[in-house]
């Protein structure tokens, strides 16, 4: 481009139609927003790993905020959800590939969540498609031709209600820099698709509406409302249109859930019970204490004790303060050629979504048009109305039942598992695809982290498996070369080569052996996939 905002500079390549979307305009909009907010959103990022040093030494512990209590006391409530979003039942969820956005905002589904987070590869290329193709199908432009298949995918006359999912606080976009220093990649994503597409949102009679992933604290959310306030006034939209919900999938927010809500409260309509993230970070952040380290995955259910009383808690929280209770995301997907198996993962989903919908929850996501009809269906057996905010349960501050470790084994299987799905994930993700099914299960970042988390506790603390074997760095590192040695057997050197899975299985192994842990896997991982 000739023309740039002073001190505004891009890395990336300049592909067709890339033009459209980093106009002066919007430029000027992120070089703004940046200045003007980067440096908090640095500090918090600090404070997170001065947070986490005070829990290893166990100066801190996790807790809900004493100084905070009269907000959580407080009789206060959150505006009413826009119409558009006062039924949410059932929201798909996937990427922001051309094809992606079409059929699910096809799909009989109330919302569709396009992410530019954990189900993306954060590529420039990815990133910059996913603004144009968001911004086309607000402007029901949208149209993809498939060249292998021949077959032609049109938006129909009612879709879905597109809601958007920003990057993480953490993940900066290397690809563009403000002043010499990279923009986050949060701001990048909600300022552009903010800036290209609220004046058509407004005037097709919905809005902005947008998750915002991975927040630790209320100070967090506080700049998150200090960030769409100020764009909101620089773009002349009406305050309180940008509407916003929080995933609550770290262990930190579960503390903070009346506080986030709170400092959000002129945006936001809801939280979400983001499990999979919830997951990892409850590793992450009591990494180093032995008393909470959590058995094999598969055995870290809904129904294990600690994430139930954190449904219900998020359930109660958002009743109370009038806002919707979204449920999460089962990983199960439908299972071609294999009818028992097929049928088997719509049972679980079935019973998952029943639960959701029995709990309280207000809807819930799915990863697969073909689940749709399985969650309307379980949501419509108990919520004749457009939601259950009328439910009210039970609130309570149980800080030891949101915190104690489900009961279970650790397993060979187990530990094998993990090590073959981070090593396929991992793969899939520098090839830049950022939601991939593996073994029937519909993985994304979440889940490898889940996986990768794992490994290190076990190592670090010493566990044993169910045999009685210690957990020690060789059996680890004897895990991840057995998976990499059946996955190459597999898929052939050719497709193991082309498919980077060598690369995968050296991140895995340096993340799982690190005498420290590496607050995300994405972060050591982006500089494989910059584009110069």
């Amino acid at each position: 481009m000739n023309t740039l905002p002073d001190g505004v500079a891009i890395h990336g390549a300049m592909k067709p139609g890339f033009d459209t979307i980093l106009t002066p305009g919007a430029l000027a909009l992120l070089a703004d927003v940046h200045r003007r907010f980067d440096a908090e959103r640095q500090r918090l990022l600090a404070e997170r790993q001065t947070r986490q040093a005070r829990l290893d030494s166990g100066e801190e512990q996790l807790d809900f905020p004493a100084e905070s209590a009269a907000i959580r006391a407080g009789a206060w409530t959150v505006p009413p959800a826009p119409a558009d979003l006062r039924d949410r039942r059932v929201e798909i969820t996937g990427p922001v590939d051309r094809k992606m956005v079409i059929n699910a905002l096809n799909a009989d589904v109330k919302c569709f969540m396009a992410d530019f987070e954990d189900a993306s590869t954060p590529s420039w290329t990815n990133m910059m498609e996913g603004q144009i193709n968001l911004r086309d199908a607000v402007h029901r432009t949208i149209s993809f031709t498939d060249e292998a298949s021949g077959k032609s995918y049109a938006l129909k006359d009612d879709p879905a209600v597109l809601i958007v999912r920003a990057r993480g606080l953490h993940l900066d976009e290397a690809h563009l820099t403000i002043d010499g220093a990279p923009i986050a990649g949060a701001f990048f994503d909600f300022a552009l698709y903010l800036f290209h597409n609220h004046a058509e949102l407004a005037r097709r009679g919905t809005g902005p509406y947008v998750y915002l992933p991975k927040l630790e604290t209320r100070f967090e959310a506080r700049l998150w409302a200090l960030v769409i306030r100020h764009c909101e006034t620089a773009l002349g939209i009406t305050p309180g249109a940008v509407r916003v919900t929080v995933l609550i999938e770290t262990i930190t927010a579960v503390f903070e859930m009346d506080e986030i809500l709170w400092e959000l409260r002129q945006s936001i309509t809801g939280l979400n019970a983001g499990r999979w993230d919830y997951i990892f970070s409850y590793i992450k952040r009591q990494k180093s204490d032995p008393g909470r380290i959590l058995p094999d995955r598969g055995q870290v259910t809904m129904a294990a004790p600690f994430m139930a009383s954190y449904a219900r808690r998020l359930i109660a929280v958002c009743h109370r303060r009038g806002a919707h209770a979204m449920g999460g995301m089962s990983a199960f997907i439908p299972v071609k050629g294999d009818d028992a198996a097929n049928t088997a993962a719509m049972e679980r989903v079935k019973a998952d979504k029943t639960r959701e919908a029995g709990l309280g929850h207000d809807g819930a996501w799915v990863a697969h048009p073909a689940l749709a009809p399985v969650a309307k269906a379980a949501f419509d057996a108990v919520m004749p109305g457009p939601n259950q905010l009328s439910k009210q349960g039970e609130l309570t501050a149980d800080r030891e039942a949101l915190l104690t470790p489900v009961a279970g084994s650790i397993t060979q299987a187990g530990l094998a598992g993990n090590a073959d799905v981070a090593i396929r994930y991992i793969a899939s993700w520098l090839q830049g695809r950022g939601a991939a099914p593996i073994h029937n299960l519909m993985e994304d970042a979440a889940t490898a982290e889940i996986s990768r988390a794992q490994l290190w506790q076990w190592r670090v603390h010493g566990a044993r498996t169910d045999d009685g074997q210690l957990i020690d760095a060789a059996r680890v590192s004897a895990a991840i070369t057995g998976a990499a040695r059946a996955i190459r057997s597999e898929l052939g050197e050719n497709a193991w080569a082309a498919g980077r899975y060598g690369e995968a299985q050296a991140i895995l192994e340096s993340l799982v052996l690190a005498d420290e842990f590496e607050e995300f896997l994405t972060l050591p991982a982006y500089a494989k996939i910059r584009e110069v």
